[in-house]
């Protein structure tokens, strides 16, 4: 277990609640995107997105205890796994997220926040948006603070723009920043194998070349009738088709490499696979299982990638299992 960071936690003018809980743990998911039109970035710099994302079952978990009267007031944060890209100290999102909620709600009690990670780290997959609406999720009720869905969503949207969705899960279309989330209907299930690399790939990084390549006219497009359809007849085949990223070209630019990762994975048998967000993972949309599993070993065995893994979608979003 990695060592633990402590951040003093946000008291308010109300009396700490107190939930009946000694621990809560929490599951939340991570996400690929479906559909991603990037609009001219505005006054403030942010680029307007439509994305859709979908919920997979590469899962992020928060154990959320209750302190000993000697560390009340503290917000902490340990790794099952440690990992040396992943902060534990007061900038990790799962840390603010319980400290964003400690000040909103007057709490003064902190909390021992324990992680364990399913969602690759650096791959724009957003697993530590999904920790962060997993802390949300965990302290809300070991806290006893009561907020709705909609109440945690406004917090969410105030961590990031990736926060938002994992409360949510499931399928859903996101505007603004992706943080005004809706969710969409989405019929049967999809099997994906992303395709993970050694390196990372810098968001900033691609929006800027994304913004160097010109490729940012307007306003973003709106999700089209085709995906709409495809999603509630639940067909991966139509989905297929449907599947968009404009940010594939910048990333691609920036990583040529990641173009013969697509290739290699449509040679196997996916039915499509495109870059995912801003990368650098590249998502393989397949027809079934056993798909996904010629797919996943094409990949590894082509030597481009640092990993392959197999998961289904949609899943529910962020939850309280025990």
């Amino acid at each position: 277990m990695s060592h633990l960071r402590s951040v003093p936690c946000g008291s308010g003018p109300w009396p700490a609640r107190s939930g009946s809980a000694t621990s809560v743990r929490v599951e939340a998911p991570g996400k690929v995107n479906l559909f991603l039109s990037v609009g001219a970035p505005g006054p403030d710099g942010y680029h307007p997105l439509t994305t859709v994302f979908q919920a997979v079952r590469l899962i992020e978990t928060i154990t959320a205890r209750r302190q000993s009267a000697q560390a009340l007031g503290e917000i902490t944060l340990a790794l099952e796994e440690p990992d040396d890209a992943v902060p534990t100290d007061a900038s990790n999102l799962a840390v603010r997220a319980a400290h964003i909620l400690a000040e909103a709600t007057g709490v003064s009690e902190g909390v021992d926040l324990l992680v364990r990670k399913r969602v690759p780290v650096a791959g724009g997959m957003a697993g530590g948006s999904a920790d962060a609406a997993a802390a949300l999720v965990a302290c809300n009720a070991l806290w006893g603070t009561g907020l709705g869905t909609g109440e945690l969503m406004s917090l969410a949207s105030r961590l990031g723009a990736d926060v938002p969705f994992p409360l949510l899960g499931s399928t859903a279309v996101g505007h603004g920043r992706g943080d005004m989330v809706t969710p969409l209907m989405a019929r049967g299930t999809y099997q994906w194998v992303f395709a993970l690399h050694h390196r990372g790939l810098s968001t900033p990084e691609v929006f800027a070349r994304f913004d160097e390549m010109g490729a940012g006219r307007g306003g973003p497009q709106e999700v089209s009738e085709a995906m709409t359809v495809a999603l509630r007849s639940g067909s991966p085949q139509a989905l297929a088709a449907c599947l968009h990223n404009d940010l594939q070209a910048a990333a691609l630019d920036l990583r040529p490499e990641l173009a013969d990762v697509i290739a290699v994975a449509e040679a196997a048998g996916a039915l499509r696979a495109i870059v995912s967000g801003s990368g650098p993972t590249v998502a393989a949309l397949v027809a079934d299982a056993a798909g996904a599993q010629r797919v996943a070993r094409a990949l590894m065995s082509s030597g481009l990638c640092a990993e392959a893994l197999r998961a289904d979608a949609p899943v529910a979003g962020a939850r309280v299992v025990g």
